[in-house]
């Protein structure tokens, strides 16, 4: 089976939507392309299906959940990296994670590209809302993380949580509690954004009306969720201006904010690898402790 290929500390997954996905386009020429190092899924790509990965914290305590949205230029999900990895880990820290394999911008499945991402975001935070007594998760404690694209996803879901993207049968709000964003793709503007990235998502000609609403610093608001930004300064894919003008926009609708520059570390590092940057997580941890998301 597929899933004896995610994690062993996985717990389950399950289909993020139930019967046809709201503004999907039938295609059976679309196939999911995934890539394996030996058994273990480290990238999948064309994703038709989307789908959650569980990895629930141990204890009879009502735990906080974090949804993950892995990075990879909306043209591919680093899901291992960027997904399973942080998912064992915060789960081993006693924080529920669930990894969302999401949808990326594709015309052939999609009559709107540019929010089918969100809206999967969306419908990913009201599932664990519903399912929260189920899984013994805190509904007010429902956060998320994004790196790269990924943090692009993060942060339109953190900006974009009540916009109608589509007709939700769960009434339930998809306000993120908090986001955790990670060397994350903000802005989609000429000057800082990730180009690979936004052709994906608005195609090669946006309109200027299109690129501002999708530039995330520029729809913060005061109910956006406080969050917690990593960004390295010799990050060359993604400019760490990403980052500062989000804080900025933040601190101006007072919004709680932390950020962490590196100075190395470059661009899609996951949790660590090198000298100060792989300490993160432990900041992480600490500032979740701060916010009451963590016990």
């Amino acid at each position: 089976m597929f899933s004896a290929f995610i994690s062993k500390a996985q717990d389950f997954e399950i289909d993020l939507w139930e019967g046809k996905i709201p503004g999907s386009i039938e295609n059976n020429e679309y196939r999911e392309e995934q890539k394996f190092d030996g058994d273990q899924l480290t990238g999948v790509s064309k994703v038709k299906e989307p789908k959650l990965y569980a990895y629930l914290a141990k204890g009879d305590s009502l735990k906080s959940a974090v949804i993950i949205f892995p990075g990879g230029g909306y043209s591919h999900l680093a899901i291992d990296k960027e997904g399973f990895k942080l998912a064992e880990w915060l789960a081993s820290e006693g924080i529920s994670a669930f990894v969302l394999k999401y949808r990326l911008p594709s015309d052939a499945i999609m009559e709107d590209k540019s929010v089918g991402p969100l809206m999967d975001a969306q419908r990913a935070v009201r599932v664990l809302r519903t399912n929260a007594e189920k899984w013994n998760l805190d509904s007010n404690k429902i956060g998320i993380m994004g790196f790269s694209a990924g943090g692009h996803l993060a942060a339109t879901l953190s900006t974009h949580f009540d916009e109608k993207v589509y007709s939700a049968e769960i009434e339930k709000s998809a306000r993120p509690d908090f986001s955790i964003l990670v060397y994350p793709v903000v802005s989609l503007t000429n000057e800082i954004t990730h180009r690979g990235s936004r052709g994906q998502l608005l195609g090669k000609t946006p309109s200027e009306e299109l690129v501002q609403h999708f530039s995330n610093e520029t729809q913060v608001s005061e109910n956006t969720p406080p969050t917690f930004l990593i960004h390295a300064m010799d990050d060359h894919a993604v400019p760490v201006e990403n980052s500062l003008k989000y804080l900025k926009a933040l601190k101006e609708n007072n919004v709680p904010a932390e950020i962490h520059i590196f100075e190395n570390g470059g661009h899609g590092f996951g949790m660590g690898r090198q000298l100060t940057n792989n300490t993160w997580p432990t900041s992480l941890l600490n500032w979740l402790k701060l916010h009451h998301y963590k016990n």
